[in-house]
């Protein structure tokens, strides 16, 4: 995966891309959901710069020769790491992973490769209590 900078809106939109991308493809319901919530300016990009990060995701996700779009959307551990590391920022982790389960949920419903990218943006961001106190406000009953 290409790097970039720590924090900056490249690579906070790039785990948002790749959440849309996890379940193998973008439906129409997710692009609405990330043209509602206007995720590019919520990141501090343009449209244009926002689609760009997701082509790179998607030229990067294909590197490898031969795989299927199925196969390509999943992203090794080492490399998943990575792409979380390059988002320190605490509000921003918590800004991303707002929009990620926003777009994940748009369609009702939660593939594994799009559960694997949440696990490990709360994983590797410590984002565990977090999860826990929205709960409540996403309609989820709890015992």
């Amino acid at each position: 995966m290409r790097p970039y900078p720590c924090n900056s809106p490249q690579a906070a939109a790039r785990i948002v891309a790749l959440a849309t991308l996890a379940d193998g493809n973008i439906c129409k319901v997710e692009v609405d959901v990330l043209d509602r919530l206007r995720v590019h300016e919520q990141l501090g990009l343009v449209r244009a710069e926002f689609h760009a990060v997701v082509h790179t995701l998607c030229e990067d996700l294909l590197m490898p020769a031969h795989l299927t779009w199925a196969d390509a959307c999943r992203v090794d551990p080492r490399a998943l790491a990575g792409l979380m590391a390059e988002v320190a920022d605490r509000d921003l982790r918590l800004k991303v992973l707002h929009l990620c389960i926003s777009v994940i949920e748009a369609d009702e419903r939660v593939a594994e490769g799009e559960a694997v990218v949440l696990v490990a943006a709360v994983e590797h961001w410590g984002l565990h209590r977090e999860m826990l106190r929205e709960l409540p406000k996403r309609g989820v009953e709890h015992a």
